[in-house]
């Protein structure tokens, strides 16, 4: 006999509900895949100093064409809330004080990863994929380098391609925006 276990989904909605009512608290660092509450792992040095340095850098060579949230959720559809390191969004006068971002708003996600590269890989970047964001870049601290994916058709991003340290990478929204140095 084969025992299966039951999981209870949830929906972003109920997620919100649920730190409306103090169940989760503000500072636990979780985030809701495919219904699934998942803790997301503690933030190391390399990582939140990458994370500090490409926002600094997009603020600048952006110049307000683009709003950069740090670490704050985008609602993918109705039971996935990810909080990506970095989402480049559609500038908004309400600054999504009135709702998170959605696929529409995205130009970029940028997941910075150390220790979690294969859940980020296999779960993160078809689950982006499948809700039509256009660029995702996986910056792996450890390796120096950036995973590009651009382009999603039906589910699955077409020629990802991988970045060492110092090529340029440019933006898929902002042709005009290069960059040669993230490590």
């Amino acid at each position: 006999m084969v025992l299966q276990l039951v999981r209870h989904q949830f929906t972003v909605k109920q997620f919100h509900q649920m730190a409306e009512a103090g169940i989760l608290s503000e500072n636990e660092r979780v985030e809701l895949i495919r219904g699934e509450m998942i803790d997301m792992s503690p933030i190391g040095t390399r990582h939140s100093g990458c994370v500090l340095f490409l926002s600094n850098l997009l603020i600048l060579l952006l110049g307000g064409r683009a709003l950069i949230n740090v670490q704050n959720p985008v609602e993918l559809d109705e039971t996935s809330e990810p909080q990506p390191d970095i989402a480049l969004s559609k500038p908004r006068p309400d600054f999504y004080r009135n709702s998170h971002p959605q696929p529409e708003d995205i130009f970029l996600l940028i997941e910075v990863t150390d220790t979690i590269v294969k859940y980020d890989r296999e779960v993160k970047i078809p689950l982006y994929a499948e809700a039509n964001i256009p660029e995702i870049w996986l910056v792996d601290v450890n390796q120096e380098v950036v995973e590009v994916y651009r382009n999603p058709l039906q589910g699955v991003y077409q020629n990802p391609e991988k970045l060492v340290k110092n090529q340029v990478l440019s933006i898929l929204a902002f042709p005009d925006v290069y960059m040669s140095e993230i490590f």
